[in-house]
């Protein structure tokens, strides 16, 4: 079973790098992802979804080769090959492995504007190996949905978001208390 983590971030730049140190992390089997997104919402409200791997262009490429292939046989490839990219392009585009589209542009509507979300479907992880490794982004985020177990759940809260400063006004840019 997979576990879903929603982390939001006040900009676009934080969530792009925690992506690729999540990529470095899978490269060294220390967590094993099923999708990663990143969701952004403009100034103008509009929210983008940034997969990892793009379907429609992975379906159109493989489309058009097999398409050539099949106009071979046929003395057309290139009609074969326009074909099949066009109904590899629409294959890739009904298909939707990992997260939910519907359920990451809400999220995304949830975001401030000029804010992001990594959305991360895990299979496996070693959990303080992880965590560890992505100290770097300490107190920079806030946890929005997570299907881990409570313990986990607060573990990874309390590395991400910024402590809480009990009902006292947050410092100011001059390093006083309003």
């Amino acid at each position: 079973m997979s576990d879903l983590i929603v982390v939001a971030f006040p900009d676009e730049a934080t969530a792009f790098e925690v992506r690729a140190e999540l990529v470095r992390l899978q490269r060294e089997y220390l967590i094993e992802m099923e999708d990663v997104v990143i969701v952004t919402r403009q100034d103008s409200g509009e929210v983008q979804l940034h997969q990892a791997v793009n379907l429609v262009a992975g379906g159109a490429v493989s489309g058009g080769f097999w398409g050539a292939l099949v106009g071979l046989l046929f003395l057309s490839p290139l009609v074969g090959a326009a074909v099949g990219a066009g109904a590899g392009a629409l294959a890739g585009r009904a298909t939707d492995i990992g997260i939910d589209d519907d359920f990451l542009r809400d999220v995304g509507r949830s975001l401030d504007k000029g804010g992001s979300a990594v959305c991360v479907l895990v299979r496996k992880m070693t959990a303080d190996k992880v965590l560890e490794r992505l100290s770097a982004f300490r107190a920079k985020g806030r946890v929005v949905q997570t299907s881990l177990s409570k313990e986990a759940e607060a573990h990874l809260r309390g590395m991400l978001e910024p402590v809480a400063t009990l009902g006292l006004p947050s410092d100011q840019l001059g390093g006083g208390r309003g």
